[in-house]
């Protein structure tokens, strides 16, 4: 501020010496005058410019921090819990939360996701039960990886600051209908010649030493891959790229498309989502479709193992992991609804210890709203379900809360008659699965709809 105040005295001073010297005809001090209040304009113009640029590198001095935390000592263990894996209400996350992390997205904003979860879910990965600083066990890897917080974020994540392949081990099996979510964040300042984000489906016969080779980008024998690589804060446009192979290493399909979905910055993480139905793939990056490909799977081939890899990048560069959900079946809303009287989904997910919707829920919605508007004389009862987890009461009043959000979504975003719905709960009470495992928690969550 000082040296902005300085430069405009100092033009000031130029404008009125120049003044003072000029003694000439009205029209031209006339002109003169114009000319110096012009200089005057252009040296404000250019200190407010070198101010605001100041700011602007403050600024992102500021940002440059690590967003990740918990790299051993730096937060209370005891305090963590993913909150997708709690009905309590806990959202606990590490104790330095932004205030900047930007608003979430509304139900509204998934206009066009038509993503449908598998019916049931085989694993639900938030690294609970693994200490900050450590490996989880029952994941491989060739490389160096450890589970830390991040600010603004909950739960727990699993930062890969090194090249490497990254296998979870519980998941053996990929049949014809499977879905695959998580999340992913970098860091800020992620690099244009960093390598992106790989995933990969792959057939294994022995995977304890064919995973290493999922290190690099060149040929693969049986395996379907896509890569995420992230928009830069340069304005460098971020991509997803496609490519599968046959039994003998060939490349059968490629594909690279832009997106500006997955952004290098502190408070932005993109939502993955896989769906494959037989020999479709669909990919989504939040609430955008990325791929939707009918001849991406191999019906001869049985894909048993899903990998994440990242090859060589620039130091300091990370890719962090999190909210993984797994799950099979093919959703099947029409007949399950109509024709045997009972649909359960896992679909329509909220925020922990809430009734608030998420907006990846959108597909799920959209879909139950479509069968319910082609069968108008179908009428329908809502019944909510929670875990285990908190206070049996609680649980009870919020699975109420979640059936009367879910009719009241169907009705003002889906233009179904409310008429046609009633809602109840039934908290804990009627478990579908163990409430001992996260899995197990996460079928517990569910939303039935029942014909009357």
């Amino acid at each position: 501020m000082k040296a902005l105040q300085f430069i405009i005295i100092a033009i000031l001073g130029i404008v009125n010496f120049s003044s003072a010297q000029i003694d000439l005809e009205q029209r031209v001090k006339d002109k003169v005058k114009q000319r110096a209040e012009q200089r005057t304009d252009e040296a404000i113009d250019k200190a407010l410019d070198k101010t605001e640029e100041g700011a602007k590198k403050a600024a992102k001095g500021e940002k440059k921090n690590k967003k990740e935390k918990g790299s051993k000592g730096e937060t209370n263990e005891s305090n963590e819990t993913n909150a997708e894996d709690s009905e309590n209400g806990n959202e606990n996350s590490s104790s330095s939360e932004s205030k900047n992390t930007p608003a979430k997205k509304s139900l509204q904003t998934y206009g066009k996701y038509d993503f449908v979860p598998g019916e049931k879910i085989i694993a639900q990965e938030g690294f609970e039960n693994v200490a900050i600083g450590d490996y989880p066990v029952d994941w491989n890897t060739n490389s160096g990886a450890e589970i830390v917080n991040v600010d603004g974020e909950t739960g727990k994540w699993l930062l890969m600051n090194n090249p490497g392949v990254f296998m979870p081990e519980f998941i053996t099996d990929l049949p014809e209908n499977f879905t695959l979510e998580f999340d992913l964040i970098c860091n800020e300042e992620f690099s244009y010649y960093s390598t992106p984000f790989a995933v990969w489906f792959a057939a294994m016969t022995n995977p304890d030493s064919e995973f290493t080779s999922y290190n690099d980008y060149g040929t693969k024998p049986n395996a379907v891959n896509f890569d995420l690589h992230p928009t830069l804060q340069t304005n460098v446009e971020g991509k997803i790229r496609f490519k599968n192979f046959d039994g003998e290493g060939n490349e059968i399909i490629s594909n690279e498309l832009p997106t500006t979905q997955f952004i290098a910055s502190s408070k932005n993480k993109v939502h993955v989502s896989v769906w494959r139905q037989k020999n479709r793939i669909r990919v989504y990056l939040n609430e955008e479709k990325m791929l939707d490909l009918p001849r991406a799977f191999a019906s001869s081939i049985k894909y048993n193992r899903v990998v994440f890899s990242r090859n060589d990048g620039s130091e300091g560069d990370r890719y962090l992991l999190g909210n993984i959900r797994f799950a099979v079946g093919a959703p099947d809303t029409r007949s399950k609804l109509i024709t045997e009287g009972k649909l359960t989904t896992r679909g329509i997910l909220f925020d922990s210890g809430s009734d608030k919707i998420k907006p990846e829920s959108y597909g799920t919605l959209k879909d139950i709203a479509q069968v319910l508007n082609e069968n108008m004389d179908v009428r329908v009862m809502i019944i909510g379900h929670t875990d285990s987890d908190g206070d049996d009461a609680k649980n009870l009043e919020l699975s109420k809360k979640r059936a009367a959000a879910v009719k009241e979504a169907l009705t003002k975003d889906f233009k179904v008659d409310a008429s046609r719905m009633e809602t109840d709960g039934k908290g804990e009470s009627q478990p579908s699965d163990k409430n001992d495992t996260p899995a197990g928690k996460a079928n517990n969550r569910r939303v039935e709809f029942v014909k009357q």
